[in-house]
C-alpha cells in the first residue's frame, strides 16, 4: 500500500515536473511585456536599492513567474523580458532540474541587473547561459541590499528574489540555464 502511495506521488511529480519544463509559455509577448513591468514595479516598491543599482546598470533581465516543484526530482521554469532604456529587446526563458532531499511547490520573481555591457554580451552571444558559469553574480537579499551603493558594488549582475510564494525548501537560480525565445505577438 505505501509503495502505490509514494509511485502515484512520484509519478505525479514528474508529470508536474514535466510541464514545467515543456511549457509555462506567455501567451503573448505583449502579456510578457506588462507582467515583466508589473514585477519590476513590485521590486521598486518593495526595496527602494534595487531602484537605486536599476539606475546603473546596463538592462534588466525581468522572470515575473518562476515556478518551482519536485517530490525528489524537482524543476524550476518560467519566462522573462529583457529590458533596456525602457524597452523591451528580447524574450528568455529559465530553466533548472535537482535532484535530492525535495518536495513542495514554489512560485516565485527575480530579476538580473547587468551592469556593465561585457555582462550584456555575453548573454546575448551565449546559446544558453547557465547562471552561476560566466559573469559574477551577486544575489542581494533584503539586508545586505542596504549596504550596497554605487561605490561598493563590484559585481556585473546583480539578482533580486522575491514574491515568494508556496511552500518548498531551497530557493535560488544558481545552475538555472537562461535561453533566449521569441514568444507570438
Amino acid at each position: 500500500m505505501k509503495i502505490n502511495k509514494l509511485a502515484s506521488t512520484l509519478l505525479l511529480a514528474l508529470a508536474l515536473i514535466g510541464s514545467l519544463s515543456t511549457g509555462l509559455h506567455a501567451a503573448t509577448a505583449y502579456q510578457l511585456d506588462v507582467d515583466s513591468r508589473q514585477a519590476l514595479h513590485k521590486l521598486y516598491a518593495m526595496n527602494p536599492k534595487a531602484v537605486e543599482i536599476a539606475n546603473e546598470a546596463t538592462a534588466a533581465l525581468v522572470f515575473p513567474t518562476i515556478v518551482k516543484a519536485g517530490f525528489i526530482f524537482g524543476a524550476q521554469g518560467g519566462e522573462g523580458a529583457l529590458i533596456r532604456s525602457g524597452g523591451t529587446t528580447g524574450y528568455y526563458h529559465s530553466s533548472a532540474v535537482s535532484y535530492g532531499l525535495q518536495a513542495g511547490v514554489q512560485k516565485y520573481s527575480y530579476v538580473l541587473f547587468f551592469m556593465n555591457h561585457n555582462a550584456l554580451s555575453y548573454l546575448k552571444k551565449s546559446n544558453g547561459w547557465e547562471i552561476g558559469v560566466g559573469p559574477s553574480i551577486v544575489i542581494v537579499d533584503a539586508g545586505a541590499a542596504t549596504t550596497k551603493s554605487t561605490t561598493t558594488m563590484q559585481g556585473d549582475i546583480y539578482a533580486f528574489i522575491f514574491r515568494q510564494e508556496g511552500l518548498m525548501a531551497g530557493l535560488g537560480i544558481q545552475g538555472s540555464k537562461i535561453t533566449r525565445f521569441y514568444p507570438s505577438e
